[in-house]
């Protein structure tokens, strides 16, 4: 109920001699809202965001605004239609599996725009983008929806390149490479991220990676359509990294 709510979100943790509510240090991970034809979504809310790898559609780019020099950020605007059903100003939608907060939505629909700062731009290939690329969309997790994913924050890691893709009947074997660095957060079967797409992994190497798409999937990812060379966007299992971080630390090797 919403007293139930109030009541969770008014427990207090002690931080010195101050007490504060959990909502205002913001604690609290999940929050609710009704969109259109009562559609019940995850509002903006804290560090509750999250999203789960099934991309909802293909969207395009259909404006960017580019400051004078690329560590100044952009203002991107995406055409799209699926992910805008019950989407509100301040939600999160991941682009390319890029967590971004919609700033502005069309009057007439049909369009959202978003604003990208230097950090991720450092992190993502969303600087290279250009009117009329297509990039993966999904609307934040509701938590009343069917998870059929894995938890992806919509945070990237690092950008990775495809260096080969092969067809396997009607399969097709993407081989990406990154830093050598992350493949301590990468296992065989396990979970990735790439341009925000849920993947199992299927090999691993020193420096790479292997996935497949199923006929589906091809269909309904802008990653599809990549070659080798092309450049991805590559979040890697939120698990793992905890964990890695955790032995890390006991081994006294924590990366700063």
């Amino acid at each position: 109920s919403s007293r139930g709510g109030d009541e969770m979100m008014m427990r207090t943790t002690k931080k010195g001699d101050e007490l504060r509510t959990m909502k205002e240090i913001g604690f609290v991970c999940v929050g609710f809202r009704f969109g259109h034809g009562g559609q019940r979504r995850r509002r903006r809310s804290g560090i509750g965001m999250m999203f789960t790898g099934l991309v909802e559609e293909m969207g395009v780019i259909i404006g960017v605004d580019r400051k004078s020099k690329m560590d100044e950020g952009m203002r991107m605007t995406v055409g799209a239609r699926t992910v805008l059903g019950g989407t509100r100003l301040g939600d999160s939608i991941a682009v390319d599996g890029t967590c971004l907060t919609v700033m502005e939505l069309g009057e007439d629909g049909g369009k959202f725009s978003v604003g990208v700062v230097p950090e991720t731009l450092r992190r993502t290939t969303l600087g290279r983008l250009r009117v009329g690329d297509r990039v993966n969309l999904e609307r934040s997790m509701g938590v009343d929806g069917r998870f059929g994913g894995h938890l992806v924050q919509g945070h990237v890691d690092c950008v990775g390149e495809i260096v080969s893709v092969i067809e396997e009947k009607e399969a097709l074997w993407f081989r990406v490479r990154v830093a050598p660095e992350w493949m301590r957060l990468v296992v065989e079967k396990g979970y990735v991220a790439v341009d925000g797409t849920s993947l199992t992994v299927c090999e691993v190497f020193e420096d790479a990676f292997t996935f497949t798409m199923i006929p589906f999937t091809r269909d309904h990812v802008v990653q599809a359509k990549k070659k080798p060379g092309d450049l991805v966007n590559v979040e890697f299992d939120i698990t793992g990294k905890y964990i890695d971080r955790i032995l890390s630390a006991r081994l006294g090797d924590v990366q700063t």
